[in-house]
């Protein structure tokens, strides 16, 4: 057996392909960033298959867009030179065009995609002009991918996306939504918040009548990271012996090692996400319970 790389599984030998296939799965660190009053999650893997788009949308996002007052327009810029840019990206970007049709299959007409997908300098100007950063410049063609969210004239871009962080980008994406949507005069009913969560930011802050945004943000956030981290070691140890599992593994059984494997990726993946969801759920509830303070 080869030696282990430090960063996946490398298993060859002699025999038959099909035993004795060289499988590689890289689990990177666990990335964990606050932005604003989000907090976002990614769990990066690779693996021979291909990142499947989400099943279904989160709650969090569904609860947002049922609460738009105003229609929203998605534009979506997929300008991409196929001389230049990697098939996985090209992969990727397929993926995202189709998170934006649940999108707009979610919200009941109020959400609108508008797709810019060809190389031309019309689309180019127009991905710039939404703030959608160029990339590949040295390489060919100017390419761009990217999202520019409108709502009642407030826009906000995600402006380049990149398959490394594919876990936040339904995240991510329901923030500019909610954020362009905030924006507009009269849209403070946006997204109320369920009781569940007006629940849990009352156990995370028992006086929160007494504590100020910024007191009470940073507790949420600390409370979220504990949350995060715990589940984070947890998935290590499982991680770790499905690992082990899959080295010791002969023939037909290191198929199902390694679909074991796999499975606990994806629900350590699901998980850690949903944390990410429910603590940005609880900061956007606190921000409404303050702004109904007198």
């Amino acid at each position: 057996m080869n030696e282990l790389p430090k960063d996946g599984i490398d298993v060859a030998g002699k025999g038959p392909p099909r035993e004795h296939a060289r499988s590689r799965i890289i689990i990177s660190a666990v990335l964990f960033f606050l932005a604003g009053a989000a907090l976002s999650a990614v769990w990066f893997s690779r693996s021979a298959a291909p990142v499947a788009a989400p099943a279904q949308l989160s709650d969090a996002t569904k609860a947002v867009l049922q609460h738009l007052d105003s229609p929203v327009e998605i534009r979506f810029y997929s300008i991409l030179d196929a001389s230049s840019v990697q098939d996985s990206v090209q992969a990727f970007a397929g993926r995202a065009d189709q998170l934006l049709a649940q999108y707009e299959q979610a919200a009941g007409g109020r959400v609108r995609v508008i797709r810019f997908n060809t190389l031309s300098q019309s689309n180019a100007n127009a991905a710039s002009a939404d703030g959608v950063k160029a990339f590949n410049i040295d390489k060919g063609d100017s390419c761009f991918l990217g999202v520019a969210v409108v709502c009642d004239g407030q826009k906000e871009s995600l402006s380049h996306l990149a398959p490394e962080w594919e876990q936040a980008l339904e995240p991510d994406l329901t923030r500019a939504i909610a954020r362009a949507a905030e924006g507009k005069p009269g849209a403070q009913a946006l997204a109320r918040p369920d009781a569940a969560t007006v629940d849990a930011v009352k156990r995370t802050i028992p006086n929160v009548d007494a504590v100020s945004l910024e007191e009470g943000t940073k507790a949420l956030r600390n409370a979220g990271l504990a949350q995060f981290m715990q589940a984070a070691q947890e998935m290590e140890a499982q991680v770790k012996d499905a690992r082990e599992q899959f080295l010791r593994a002969q023939g037909d059984q290191s198929e199902a090692a390694a679909e074991k494997l796999r499975k606990i990726q994806k629900e350590s993946m699901d998980k850690l996400q949903q944390i990410a969801l429910n603590s940005h759920a609880q900061i956007a509830a606190l921000q409404q319970l303050k702004k109904a303070s007198p």
